[in-house]
């Protein structure tokens, strides 16, 4: 099967507590524990943008996507939703509401959104509008007559609220609706614009639905629920314009009215398609989720002390069993394209699953056949012409005379809904870290340096200085050619006077003298030191004849 086998890698930064691909697969965001948000470059595994609110005091709880990335969407547990741009790593706005958002997920209709959707530890789920600060409160029940208020309770928490269990909420594909999974086990279809319950979908056995999520090609809708058991509904609504085909459906049921009518709209939304659940072990499940092709179902184990991915086809059999670390599991997340899971550890650390690759030479030629032994090849009789007997017999089915579209770009079916005149984010340039002085400082450091070293009192600046010669400063040795270039071109050639060296001061007094050669313990004569240490000195080669003479 296409899915992973092995921990092909970590990422170690920090201790990151949630995760979210963007929709290519090619950046991964991770909240920290700090309070900021890192952003991966998942081709290269290095971190590409680091983005931090100094208002930010709690840790993250869960990271969104804009649907193009250009955006993208942090809760955290000080009660803050922060939005980001994510090219220019600036915070575009900020809201705090009254309780800490476990999970928000940006509006994935619009591609720069201001809308999402909370779900708050102890209140019902909100949208939230990030550019005004408005909330609106979505109703969990059908006994909230589409208020969004809950319901009574003689048990008050401290600040007089009601108590609540958390909710779990999502969008549909194009946002125009918000699916609601609530503690009595019911999925409520919301129209979130009007605040109305359109349609119930009621789980068999009642039990409180704790996470409920869309296959990214919005076909199918998973449930996890508190009776260890993971559901998989078929999505029975056209991807575009759901909210227009419910309402079609609520005016052909008037001879119906209130919850059987509501239920009789939910029969048309969702249909139950298959149940997941480990009978043996009867574990709960963590962070459920479907593949990108939506093609396999995964959910990690819940249990402590115990890192174990289960892996399902969309049939219901138990395909592969992932066993990892001896860490809980906290998060879990598919890339969207390729066969690879990334889950995170209650360490901090995000662990890469991939497929067990093995070498096959086979790959490389189609005609490649590996042989055990040695056997005897009989070549063809045409096998080396340049052109043989079996392509000439061949025809060709392709019309050379057709023009050839070198334009036109195909789109791909995993992202059919793609609007090919939006520019969308896959990757970011690096933004590295400088673990030590600013290199600029040392490169100020080293030119003055240079520049005292130039005015500082050597022999050769003393000689240029006292033979009225510039020194030209090239600032590269192409430069240097150039100019050299140049003057040869004018015909005025300056040449460096250097000062002699006492050496070369003894040399010219030998010459005078012409004292006989003195021969070295390596046997060679000084004539030879005379010409190495000349040519040292100087800058020119001098032979010998021309010191004797």
């Amino acid at each position: 099967g296409d899915f992973p086998e092995v921990i092909e890698e970590y990422l170690e930064h920090g201790i990151m507590k949630c995760i979210a691909f963007n929709r290519r697969g090619t950046l991964l965001a991770a909240g920290c524990s700090d309070g900021s948000c890192i952003i991966w470059d998942f081709e290269t595994r290095g971190i590409a943008k680091e983005l931090r609110d100094k208002d930010c005091v709690g840790a993250i709880t869960s990271v969104s996507w804009s649907k193009y990335g250009h955006r993208i969407l942090v809760s955290a547990a000080d009660k803050s939703l922060t939005l980001w741009d994510v090219v220019k790593g600036e915070k575009i706005a900020r809201t705090t509401l009254q309780q800490t958002p476990l999970q928000a997920r940006l509006h994935p209709g619009s591609s720069t959104p201001s809308l999402c959707l909370a779900c708050p530890l102890s209140s019902a789920p909100m949208i939230v509008d990030l550019s005004v600060g408005s909330t609106t409160v979505l109703p969990v029940s059908l006994t909230d007559m589409g208020n969004g208020l809950t319901p009574p309770s003689r048990n008050k928490f401290s600040d007089g609220s009601a108590p609540f269990t958390p909710t779990a909420a999502c969008f549909n594909k194009f946002g125009d609706l918000v699916y609601v999974g609530n503690s009595k086990g019911e999925i409520l279809i919301i129209d979130h614009n009007k605040i109305e319950v359109r349609g119930v979908v009621t789980i068999s056995g009642g039990a409180m639905i704790k996470n409920i999520v869309f296959s990214r090609n919005g076909q199918y809708l998973l449930t996890n629920s508190n009776d260890r058991t993971i559901r998989i509904y078929e999505n029975l609504l056209p991807l575009k314009h759901g909210l227009k085909t419910v309402d079609e459906s609520n005016d052909t049921l008037n001879d119906l009215d209130g919850v059987e009518k509501l239920k009789a709209v939910g029969s048309k939304c969702l249909t139950l398609f298959r149940e997941f659940q480990d009978s043996i072990t009867r574990v709960h499940w963590k962070a459920p989720c479907f593949s990108g092709d939506g093609e396999w179902v995964v959910g990690g184990s819940a249990s402590k002390g115990e890192h174990k991915i289960y892996i399902w086809d969309r049939a219901g059999h138990l395909v592969k069993i992932l066993e990892g670390p001896k860490e809980a599991l906290i998060d879990l997340a598919w890339h969207p394209v390729h066969p690879i899971v990334v889950s995170v550890a209650l360490t901090g650390l995000v662990y890469i699953w991939a497929k067990d690759y093995t070498e096959n030479w086979s790959a490389f030629a189609p005609d490649f056949k590996e042989l055990e032994e040695n056997e005897e090849y009989v070549e063809r009789e045409d096998e080396f012409d340049l052109i043989p007997e079996t392509e000439k017999v061949k025809e060709s089915d392709v019309n050379e005379d057709d023009e050839v579209d070198i334009l036109m770009v195909e789109k791909d079916s995993a992202f059919s809904d793609s609007d090919m005149s939006q520019e969308e984010i896959c990757f970011l340039p690096a933004d590295p870290f400088p673990d030590g002085p600013d290199p600029q400082d040392k490169c100020v450091g080293s030119s003055s340096k240079l520049g005292d070293s130039n005015h500082s009192g050597s022999p050769f600046s003393e000689e240029a200085g006292q033979n009225g010669l510039g020194m030209n400063h090239a600032s590269s040795p192409i430069e240097a050619m150039d100019n050299s270039a140049a003057e040869d071109t004018e015909g005025t050639r300056l040449k460096r006077r250097r000062k002699p060296s006492e050496k070369v001061l003894e040399l010219q007094a030998e010459k005078l003298k012409k004292p006989l050669p003195k021969t070295k313990p390596s046997g060679k004569s000084s004539k030879t030191k005379a010409k190495y240490v000349a040519e040292q000195e100087t800058g020119f080669s001098i032979f010998a004849d021309d010191v004797d003479d």
